[in-house]
């Protein structure tokens, strides 16, 4: 090919409306330097609590303004990728690499095998030819309920994937295909066909959630498959050798679908874990694969993606390779990673789990900066890269010499001569954990990955199509949403703590702005000081007579109303723009604020604990089954608490003092007629009826729901009592 006739794999394109995002960051930051003089100009001349209560809230505001404009800054130049798939086929043909796919789950009783199937399923039905798919599945539970609903998968996929080829099937999970498709009307053939199918989809969930209700393998089942004998060895799933089964080797000229086709690499893995062993989580279980799947397949790209997150657009490897496989800048792609997705979020998302503005505006200006961010699942890495090597500017991948690097060795002798790659010692005295594969040592393991990898000069790419990629399992309750937040904001400040923290790590390594991009996600938790101190010292100060903000009679006021009115107003279009509604706009800002005040306070605790060494890493895995009640009220988008909770206890104590401070300013309003009063208080008023308006589903729940899912009354009463005493100290 001349290299004037060159036509680029993919195109990257400015994200529209950088000139209005930029008009109002500029109007937004004059407007927070007025804010700044108002508050030097007019500091209190005398009284220490007025004092001490300005200097608080002025330092509050300096931190949201560094925080937005880092925020800022990361989304200041954006871009989307296009890719061409049509140009990959015409270019490359048959010529393709073997791709392996990493999908992790950790405990069946957490993550149900019948799950799990549906992912494994999803990805092993890719468009893509399945002879250069391998599939790797890490159980980290070492349970065999898992490795008997694999041995179902294998066994279905020979009906399923050339059933997904004829009906061009989307997506190609058999669960969530069969709960929205309908049998196709124009042949009787095709009917019965997809009848067949879908009973037979049907048949096997059956089996493998009635073998995971009866929690063991029943006798007859366990004969039929020698990898059974492994738990007869087991002792828990904290003490277990390598468990490792090739159930589909690809290589195989006997392993075909029932119409002759070649079937993808099967290969199910329980790492050897001993109690005496650290085990690493998840990081430990990537690296364990990574190593055992160079040894069988070597496929020199890598997609990991959790249990959860099924594959919902089957051309998303071709999608992603149109980016690593780009002649002028594939070769310095290291990974790169589509957005996080769930499909049981509700219209109006009560929980704020959709990501909307994060994924469509902030990753996209991480993007055009140097990369995004690893988040752990839904990422295509190029193997080498992962392993630890460094950027070389100018070498260029050979892309056919890498298609021919699979095992010649035996299945039988490839299970044997790999479970050392997965045993406990292994990584002793190595760069595991290290220099290669995933870190070790930190909560959110795969951002620090993907920073380092950025530090040793590769770049990442954001990939957003039309269709997403994949699908995952939205959190439906709060306190699973608080939970999982609280491991990612802890996780998240570690990192920034350490010696990887991005300005230091990244120093002359990355752009600056990629730097300035990651910090916004790595001070999650450091926002709870100032969201704290703004929803509680303005509601005490108010009813001690104490005020903070001009009034409403200055000309001062004008700044403060116009950065909280334009700043609002802005995210409500941004949020209606990436697809969100009002509704849902004012759930997210709930939302913020229950996880400012809660999950980061929490995290910030926690992290401190750690440095001083008084706490230990903690995994939790949060779980992908729910009580048919609690369902029914997520669908209804209401709030569920029902538990007794300490972030419960600070969400309503919150809510009642704020609603007690709006008491006493409209009692004073009313009673004393006093229109000083408003004039004088009336930003601080207005504050504390925003704080009780957004708290409404908790009054609500303290109140007026009856549910099970109400607020528990150990919580009101505690929280009723915090209030009324801080209320009663603070007008003294």
């Amino acid at each position: 090919m001349a290299e004037n006739d060159y036509a680029p794999l993919f195109e990257t394109k400015q994200v529209k409306g950088r000139i209005l995002f930029r008009s109002i960051a500029a109007s937004i930051l004059l407007g927070i330097c007025f804010i700044c003089t108002y508050r030097v100009w007019f500091f209190p001349a005398e009284g220490k609590a007025e004092r001490l209560a300005w200097i608080g809230l002025f330092l509050s505001e300096l931190w949201f303004t560094l925080y937005w404009f880092l925020i800022s800054v990361s989304r200041w130049n954006s871009v989307h990728r296009i890719p061409y798939v049509h140009r990959l086929s015409q270019r490359f043909g048959k010529e393709l690499p073997g791709v392996d796919i990493f999908v992790c789950t950790a405990d069946p009783l957490l993550e149900p095998p019948s799950m799990v199937v549906n992912t494994v399923l999803s990805v092993m039905a890719y468009d893509y030819p399945p002879e250069k798919l391998s599939i790797y599945l890490s159980d980290d539970g070492g349970s065999d309920l898992t490795f008997y609903a694999m041995l179902e998968a294998a066994d279905f996929s020979k009906t399923w994937l050339p059933f997904c080829n004829k009906f061009k099937v989307e997506p190609r999970s058999p669960e969530a295909y069969f709960r929205t498709a309908s049998e196709p009307d124009n042949d009787p053939v095709n009917v019965q066909q997809w009848l067949l199918v879908k009973k037979a989809y049907e048949d096997m969930k059956m089996r493998i959630e009635a073998t995971t209700k009866l929690n063991r393998i029943p006798p007859h089942i366990r004969k039929q498959h020698k990898g059974f004998r492994e738990w007869d060895f087991v002792s828990s799933k904290r003490d277990h050798q390598t468990i490792l089964q090739i159930l589909i080797d690809g290589r195989d000229s006997n392993a075909v679908d029932i119409e002759g086709n070649a079937l993808p690499t099967l290969v199910y893995l329980a790492r050897e874990k001993r109690p005496q062993h650290h085990h690493n989580f998840k990081a430990g279980a990537m690296n364990a694969l990574i190593r055992v799947s160079s040894k069988i397949s070597n496929g020199p790209i890598i997609l990991n993606v959790d249990c959860d997150m099924y594959s919902n657009n089957s051309e998303s490897i071709k999608y992603s390779l149109c980016l690593f496989m780009d002649e002028e800048k594939g070769d310095e792609v290291a990974y790169v990673q589509f957005p996080q997705s769930f499909y049981n979020l509700t219209k109006n998302d009560p929980y704020a789990a959709s990501f909307r503005v994060i994924q469509k505006l902030e990753l996209v200006g991480l993007d055009a900066n140097g990369g995004p961010c690893y988040i752990g699942t839904g990422c295509f890495h190029r193997r080498e890269a992962l392993c630890g090597k460094k950027y070389e500017k100018n070498h260029k991948v050979d892309w056919k010499k890498l298609n021919h690097t699979r095992a010649e060795e035996s299945a039988s002798l490839l299970e044997e001569t790999c479970k050392v790659l997965a045993s406990c010692t292994f990584e002793h005295n190595t760069p595991w954990g290290k220099e290669m594969g995933l870190k070790y040592g930190f909560a959110v393991e795969d951002i620090v990955t993907g920073l380092s990898i950025q530090c040793r000069g590769w770049k990442s790419m954001y990939l957003n199509p039309e269709r997403v990629g994949f699908l995952g399992v939205a959190p439906i309750t709060l306190m699973q949403l608080l939970v999982q937040h609280t491991r990612w904001a802890e996780g998240h400040l570690q990192i920034f703590l350490s010696k990887y923290c991005p300005l230091l790590h990244g120093y002359k390594k990355i752009p600056l702005k990629l730097r300035l991009g990651y910090c916004p996600f790595n001070l999650w938790a450091a926002n709870c000081l100032a969201t704290l101190y703004y929803v509680v010292v303005p509601c005490l100060c108010l009813l001690k007579g104490i005020s903070l903000f001009p009034k409403i009679s200055s000309p001062w006021v004008l700044p403060f109303a116009y950065v909280a009115f334009a700043h609002r107003a802005y995210s409500l279009g941004e949020f209606i723009w990436c697809g969100g509604t009002f509704r849902g706009w004012c759930n997210d800002q709930r939302i913020w604020m229950f996880k400012r005040t809660t999950s980061y306070f929490f995290a910030l605790f926690e992290t401190i604990l750690k440095l001083l060494g008084y706490s230990q890493l903690a995994f939790i895995v949060t779980a992908k089954v729910v009580d048919e009640d609690v369902s029914k009220r997520y669908d209804s988008e209401q709030i569920e608490f029902g538990a007794a909770s300490p972030m419960f206890d600070i969400i309503a104590t919150l809510a009642m003092l704020n609603l007690f401070g709006s008491f006493g300013a409209i009692k004073k309003i009313i009673f004393e007629a006093n229109q000083d009063f408003i004039d004088q208080f009336g930003l601080q008023i207005f504050l504390c009826l925003v704080l009780v308006t957004i708290n409404l589903p908790v009054y609500q729940a303290i109140f007026f729901r009856k549910d099970n899912g109400k607020m528990p009354t150990s919580v009101t009463c505690k929280s009723i009592i915090f209030a009324l005493l801080a209320c009663t100290l603070a007008m003294y």
